[in-house]
């Protein structure tokens, strides 16, 4: 067996065997496959696709080129496996980990989760849980799984040796013209979910001009392969399409989504399309993890945690789990502030047609919310408040942003940017969906 003739046969079309993808990830991994050898594979892959069996042994392959996790526990003499994880696909203004974890956490389900930090316009689940202070969010092995198995919650960052062939792959792609193949995306994605041993998995794949699949179609199919995947690897998936058109919520930042995520778990008046989709995507897990039988039931449970503060009580054990100061949850006004923070108002009076997520997004990592680079910091304070949704009517000098800068002239940047985020109508419009349906 050689790297060669397996690029040759993929580049013919013909589908690869396990063995086959086993060896040339491993070879790619310890350094005896050449980056232009992967990167001939990688385009193979794209011009000539895989079938699902060969996607699930790439993503399994990927899984077990560094550490793999257990999450088994004995009950009974029965090893079991119960805990759960909800993947967003990225998008403007998703904190729906830091409502969503602590919502099936108290209502009985156990979570192990691994997040990341935010890249582009997409915002990193890392970065907003790091402007609590003393949160540790750079858990070691060892602590992570100890943390589970005694609490059942714990969320950290990605170790360096879980699937590193994931992040040699996405490097190489980045520069070879090859992020689109849609098997490389969704073993990138689902080799992480794999490393990590969680059994029951609900993937969040965003639609959208802020997300980074912007039709239907496309994000679709990656999310019937993902689920595709996760059968053929023995774990039980499922994938719901959400809209990412405008960002979710109102806040978009990270110091300023903590506080929205907080609002609402603490029973404060909410953005509806925020609130409804951390319900609806808990009562799914609620019903995954075998804690309900109907989704009318699931979603009782659900109102119920936020109504009784136990979901708010849920966070702040994770928090304080994590040496987080949970002072910062019961007083929000503890955060710090931006020094600059200015109101833009409606230039017109109508119906708003467009809030461009990837635009406000794009201005959220201008202003310092963001990173372009890896090596890139971040300002937790700043960020964007979008007052709005698409179908409200707006007159004239009403509130649409409040732009949270460290600096004037940056504040000043931002203003002429998302004046080209928003589209008017003369007439009303219609809403945006927040859901285009549920692959199982």
């Amino acid at each position: 067996m050689n790297a060669v003739d397996i690029i040759i046969k993929k580049r013919d079309g013909e589908e690869l065997t396990n063995d086959e993808i086993a060896f040339f990830i491993r070879g790619y991994t310890q350094g005896d496959i050449p980056d232009y050898q992967a990167a001939a594979w990688a385009m193979a892959i794209l011009c000539k696709g895989m079938t699902d069996v060969e996607t699930a042994a790439l993503t399994r392959a990927m899984a077990q080129s560094g550490e793999m996790l257990s999450l088994e526990e004995v009950v009974n003499g029965i090893k079991v496996n119960q805990a759960v994880d909800k993947h967003s696909t990225g998008g403007v203004g998703d904190k729906t980990t830091l409502i969503v974890q602590p919502i099936v956490t108290s209502c009985g389900l156990a979570v192990a989760k691994m997040s990341g930090r935010g890249l582009g316009y997409s915002g990193g689940t890392i970065d907003k849980l790091e402007s609590i202070p003393g949160m540790r969010l750079n858990l070691t092995k060892d602590e992570f799984l100890q943390q589970y198995l005694t609490y059942h919650t714990v969320l950290s960052g990605q170790s360096a040796d879980l699937a590193p062939a994931d992040g040699k792959m996405y490097a190489l792609r980045d520069v070879t013209g090859t992020v689109p193949a849609m098997p490389l995306i969704a073993s990138s994605i689902m080799s992480k979910k794999l490393a990590v041993g969680t059994h029951a998995i609900l993937l969040d794949v965003k639609v959208g001009c802020g997300a980074f699949m912007e039709n239907l179609e496309d994000a679709t199919k990656l999310a019937k392969l993902m689920v595709a995947i996760g059968k053929n690897n023995g774990r039980f998936v499922k994938a719901e399409l959400s809209d990412m058109n405008q960002p979710l919520g109102f806040a978009v930042g990270n110091i300023l989504e903590v506080k929205e995520a907080v609002a609402l778990l603490r029973g404060e008046p909410a953005a509806p399309d925020l609130r409804e989709h951390c319900i609806e995507s808990s009562a799914i897990l609620l019903m995954m993890g075998q804690k309900a039988d109907t989704k009318e039931q699931a979603r009782i449970m659900v109102e119920d945690a936020l109504n009784s503060g136990k979901a708010f009580e849920s966070l702040k054990q994770l928090v304080s789990l994590q040496k987080g100061d949970i002072s910062y949850l019961d007083n929000l006004e503890k955060f710090p502030k931006a020094p600059v923070i200015r109101v833009v108002s409606a230039p017109k009076t109508g119906w708003l047609s467009e809030i461009n997520a990837r635009i406000i997004g794009e201005t959220s990592v201008d202003l310092g919310a963001g990173r372009i680079k890896k090596t890139d910091s971040i300002d937790h304070r700043v960020g964007i408040i979008v007052h709005h949704k698409v179908g409200d009517r707006i007159t004239q000098g009403e509130p649409l942003f409040t732009i949270h800068a460290h600096s004037d002239d940056s504040c000043y940047n931002a203003e002429k940017k998302l004046s080209s985020a928003v589209q008017y109508s003369d007439t009303p419009c219609e809403r945006l969906p927040q859901f285009y349906g549920l692959i199982e």
